[in-house]
C-alpha cells in the first residue's frame, strides 16, 4: 500500500497547493475527471468567454442606439465552442501533463477517492481497472461540488442539462427553459439568448437572484422580462420528454412550457457524500459542506479542506485564497494562518453585468443596523451618457455617523471592474468620505459613479 507524505484530493484549486515549495515530500494527486477543476472546464472561465461574446453579439444588435448601422448575420456555434472549448481543455491536459511529467514528487492517481479510515483512502480508477489504496501523514480535501437536480425533474426520464453539460451542445436550441433563478441561470439565459435562444426562466421565487441587494434583483428582474419569457413564483410539477427529443414542463398554475432543451439551474451541492468521510472523522455541517476552522483544518487529524467542498462563499477566488492558507499551514505547521474572508466580492456576467461586495441593504434593516444608502445611476455620469445607459447604476451602503462601508452593489457594464476600489476600501478599513474625496477620480470615466454615489452618502 502506498504511503505519502501528502495527498491532495481535487486538482481544481487543490492544483495550486503544491509549488516547488513542496519538491522534498512525496505527494500524491488524486483527479477522476479533468484537471483544473469546476472552473477551468465548466465555470468561470468557459462561461465568461461565452458571456464575452454573447455581450459582443448584443452590441451589435444595439448599434442603431449608436447612429451606427450594423447587422448579425448569423452565429458559428460550431466555431465559438471551438474556440472557447479548445482553450479550456488545453488548460486541463496541461495541467495534468505539468504534474505528470515535470513534477517528479508528485504522483498523480487517476480515479475517485473515498475515505476508507483515518487519512486512509480507497481510489477506485478511472478506467475500471481496478482501485488503489493510498495513507497519508497529511491530506488536503478539494474535490469541490456538483449541480443540483431536483425533483420531478430528476426522476422524470425527461432529458435536461446541467451547468456541466450544456456548453457542449451541438447547437444552439432555438428553446431553452431555464429552470432557476440563480447567477448561474442567468448567465446561461445571457449566452444562449444573444446567440440566438428563445428562453423561458422559471423560478420559485418572485424575483430573480433573490440573494442580490434588493435593487439590484427587482431592477434585473424588471430586465429580465424585456428579454425573456420569465415565470416567477412558479415550480414545475411535472416534466416529460417530447416526441421531438425536447421537454415538457407543467407548471404548478397549470401552465406548460415546452423546450428543445432544459437547463436546470437550481443550485450546487458540495461533494462530501461521495467521499465518505465519515470514516475519517471529518464533521459536517448540515448542508454537506466540511466543517473547517480559520486554518482550514477539518475534525480530522490532518486532514484540511478547501473551496467548494467547504467554503461558504463557492467562488474561484475564495478557493484559491483558501489553497493559499493551506499551502503555507501544511509548510509552517507551527506558525499557522487563517483564511481572511472579509470584503469578498463576486459578479455576475449576464446583461446587465452585476457586482456585489459585503451586506445587501435587506441584510443591513435585519441586523438593526443604523445606515445610510446612496444609489446614482450610470446616466448622472458623462461616461453614461456616452453609452447610453439607462439601467446601471452604483449602490453603496455605509453606518451613519462613521461613514464605515457596509456594501456595494453595481449593475451595468463593467460592474466587476467598478466594484473593486469599493472592495480595497473595505478590505482596508477606508471610510466612505475618505475614498471619495483622497484620491484623484478620472474624468470622465465611468468610475465616476462610484465617487458620485459614495458623495451622495448622507453620513
Amino acid at each position: 500500500m502506498p504511503h505519502y507524505d501528502l495527498v491532495v484530493i481535487g486538482t481544481g484549486s487543490g492544483n495550486s497547493v503544491i509549488d516547488e515549495s513542496f519538491a522534498h515530500l512525496d505527494v500524491a494527486m488524486v483527479e477522476h475527471g479533468e484537471f483544473g477543476g469546476t472552473c477551468v472546464n465548466v465555470g468561470c472561465i468557459p462561461t465568461k468567454m461565452f458571456a464575452h461574446t454573447a455581450d459582443v453579439a448584443d452590441a451589435v444588435r444595439r448599434a442603431g442606439r449608436f447612429d451606427l448601422d450594423a447587422r448579425l448575420d448569423g452565429v458559428s456555434w460550431a466555431d465559438v465552442q471551438a474556440r472557447v472549448l479548445g482553450k479550456v481543455d488545453d488548460l486541463g491536459a496541461s495541467g495534468r501533463r505539468f504534474r505528470e511529467e515535470d513534477s517528479p514528487n508528485v504522483t498523480v492517481h487517476a480515479g475517485h477517492a473515498r475515505f476508507t479510515g483515518p487519512r486512509a483512502l480507497r481510489v477506485e480508477r478511472t478506467d475500471g481497472s481496478g482501485h488503489d489504496d493510498l495513507t497519508a501523514d497529511r491530506i488536503v480535501v478539494a474535490a469541490g461540488g456538483r449541480p443540483v437536480v431536483p425533483e420531478p425533474v430528476a426522476s422524470s426520464g425527461a432529458p435536461y442539462e446541467t451547468s456541466d453539460t450544456v456548453l457542449r451542445l451541438p447547437e444552439v436550441p432555438r428553446r431553452l427553459a431555464v429552470l432557476g433563478g440563480s447567477y448561474i441561470a442567468v448567465e446561461f439565459a445571457h449566452v444562449f439568448g444573444a446567440l440566438g435562444a428563445e428562453v423561458t426562466i422559471i423560478d420559485q421565487a418572485e424575483r430573480l437572484l433573490g440573494p442580490q441587494d434588493e435593487t439590484v434583483a427587482e431592477r434585473f428582474t424588471e430586465h429580465a422580462r424585456t428579454r425573456y419569457d420569465v415565470r416567477t413564483g412558479r415550480e414545475v410539477s411535472g416534466a416529460a420528454a417530447t416526441d421531438g427529443g425536447g421537454v415538457r414542463l407543467t407548471l404548478d398554475d397549470g401552465a406548460v412550457v415546452e423546450a428543445d432543451v432544459l437547463l436546470v439551474a437550481v443550485g450546487r451541492v458540495p461533494n462530501s457524500d461521495r467521499l465518505d468521510v465519515e470514516k475519517a472523522g471529518i464533521d459536517l455541517h448540515d448542508d454537506g459542506r466540511i466543517v473547517v476552522d480559520a486554518a482550514q483544518r477539518t475534525s480530522a487529524e490532518g486532514v484540511w479542506a478547501l473551496g467548494d467542498i467547504s467554503t461558504g462563499i463557492a467562488l474561484k477566488h475564495v478557493a484559491n485564497r483558501e489553497a493559499q492558507t493551506v499551502a503555507h499551514n501544511l509548510l509552517h505547521p507551527d506558525d499557522p494562518r487563517e483564511t481572511d474572508h472579509t470584503a469578498v466580492p463576486s459578479a455576475i456576467f449576464t446583461d446587465p453585468q452585476i457586482a456585489s461586495v459585503g451586506a445587501t441593504e435587506q441584510q443591513c434593516r435585519a441586523d438593526g443596523l443604523d445606515h445610510v444608502v446612496s444609489t446614482v445611476p450610470y446616466s448622472d455620469t458623462a461616461y453614461g451618457w456616452a453609452l447610453r445607459d439607462e439601467q446601471g447604476f452604483c449602490k453603496v451602503v455605509a453606518e451613519r455617523g462613521t461613514g464605515t462601508l457596509l456594501g456595494a452593489h453595481v449593475m451595468g457594464p463593467s460592474a466587476s471592474l467598478l466594484v473593486q476600489p469599493l472592495v480595497l476600501a473595505m478590505a482596508l478599513g477606508v471610510d466612505a468620505t475618505t475614498v471619495a474625496t483622497r484620491p484623484y477620480w478620472i474624468h470622465p470615466a465611468l468610475s465616476e459613479v462610484v465617487e458620485s454615489a459614495l458623495l451622495g452618502l448622507d453620513i
